[in-house]
């Protein structure tokens, strides 16, 4: 067996072996993954925040509409990795290679059409948003990164597969690349070559072009991945698109009601506030992101074991993998939140580093330091929804999105920022109570499907006996 037959094998087996054992191993590359997407992304805010804080804020109206695109590629990731895992624990090649297939033939349709119908409606999105003040910056830089969307969804998808078949080094280092280059590229773009805030788009789609050129390299020149994305393997189904739909379209919808939660706090800090209170949110939300990472890590481990698990109808896997998520995300996030609470005035000054934003440092140290609440509970909401995600359960997953964000969070934000008098402060503290309440929905809900769950494997496991 040679080695590259070998260490496919063991990926899979890694997916179909011990829980605990697969999400540490599949977590720490996928944290490290979503730290350097993140980094990229943080790259851009930080650079252009020395151009001042109405370019700052330009980027803060630009993130939601920039995180559905995201949202997007990570959608139709989700549905194929769901599809994949569940296809590996029922040991099914052939169902693999297709859901693959599909998802890619899903994200270059979306990449053609979106843009068509996105770039020429942006002006008028920004404005209605409450970013007028800001639309040249805005479009500078959106108008870039909407229009050459295919690159930030194609390196997606393609992470996605590669996680599906537990090569996570891999879609690591392909993040990586991204990272690094629009780290390096965007002071040259911005500032050496003088391009500004456009400087800071044309760097991240040159590098994640280039991240993309490396994942085609591997699957379609090298041809090392255990699934095989010969067209050939092909097969038009409705079932099967059926099945990656009915979770990356639930996905894509939670990323649009974050974005559409983060439109509704940026027009609500503007009308209690000024456009200042958009830019110190934007900043302070980017560092919890950051905060939140080891959290996403293992939710997308827990997708992809769980997932598997699901496809092997086992009970006891399913229920360990959310255990385990959940205890060490727990614990992952206290001690982040101790951290960014202690640290706070000093992580502050990454976004407010020059002259033109300084007087923003205290706001933003504020944010950081109430917003460290919010990591602490975000393990139970989130392990709730990659659980579903994994069993394929995407409409599970909208819900509890659905209720934490778009009703309990903005009707709280509401309530504390207009109707309690508090001001921007009160729309943080509504943005806290109302993920706390929805992340604990969510958990809840899914220990009642797992004991649903369980009765439905034991029927199912006690009908295989009698068969055999």
């Amino acid at each position: 067996m040679t080695t590259e037959v070998k260490k496919k094998h063991s990926n899979i087996e890694l997916i179909r072996g011990d829980p605990k054992k697969a999400i540490n191993k599949l977590s720490v590359p996928m944290m490290a993954s979503m730290l350097l997407i993140m980094a990229y992304n943080i790259a851009d805010s930080v650079w252009v925040a020395g151009l001042g804080a109405e370019a700052l804020a330009a980027i803060g109206f630009i993130t939601p509409l920039f995180l559905i695109v995201i949202g997007l590629g990570n959608g139709i990731g989700s549905g194929a990795n769901s599809l994949m895992a569940r296809a590996i624990g029922a040991k099914n090649k052939a169902l693999v290679n297709n859901a693959a297939l599909h998802a890619i033939v899903i994200t270059l349709i979306i990449s053609i059409v979106a843009p068509l119908i996105l770039v020429p409606l942006l002006p008028q999105i920004i404005t209605l948003m409450g970013g007028g003040e800001t639309l040249e910056y805005a479009l500078a830089y959106g108008n870039i990164t909407f229009g050459l969307m295919i690159v930030f969804l194609f390196s997606s998808v393609a992470s996605a597969i590669l996680r599906a078949e537990g090569d996570v080094n891999r879609a690591t280092i392909a993040m990586a690349i991204t990272a690094v280059l629009n780290i390096v590229l965007d002071p040259i773009f911005i500032y050496y070559l003088g391009m500004g805030i456009a400087g800071a788009g044309w760097a991240t789609i040159i590098s994640a072009t280039i991240s993309c050129v490396v994942m085609i390299y591997w699957m379609w020149v090298k041809k090392d991945t255990y699934v095989d994305l010969h067209f050939s393997q092909f097969k038009p189904s409705k079932a099967v698109l059926f099945d990656i739909l009915k979770v990356s379209i639930p996905s894509t919808a939670e990323q649009f009601i974050m974005s559409l939660l983060a439109m509704v706090i940026n027009a609500m800090l503007v009308m209690v506030a000024t456009t200042d209170a958009v830019a110190v949110y934007t900043a302070g939300m980017r560092l919890i992101q950051i905060a939140m990472i080891p959290l996403m890590g293992l939710g997308t481990a827990l997708l992809t074991v769980g997932g598997a698990a699901y496809g092997a109808r086992n009970y006891k896997k399913l229920n360990i993998s959310l255990n385990y998520t959940v205890k060490t995300g727990f614990i992952i996030s206290i001690i982040m939140a101790i951290i960014f609470a202690i640290f706070a005035p000093q992580i502050a000054l990454l976004f407010s580093y020059s002259a033109a934003t300084a007087y923003l440092t205290p706001q933003i140290a504020t944010l950081i330091r109430l917003f460290t609440l919010f990591l602490i509970f975000m393990p139970f909401g989130m392990s709730a929804a990659c659980l579903f995600q994994g069993a394929g359960r995407g409409v599970n997953s909208l819900v509890i999105t659905l209720l934490r964000s778009l009703i309990c969070e903005s009707i709280f934000a509401y309530l504390f920022g207009f109707i309690f008098g508090m001001g921007e402060v009160g729309i943080y503290c509504g943005v806290i109570v109302g993920g706390f309440c929805g992340s604990m929905f969510g958990y809840a809900w899914s220990r009642i499907f797992l004991n649903k769950t369980k009765k439905l494997f034991e029927h199912h496991n006690s009908e295989k006996t009698v068969e055999s």
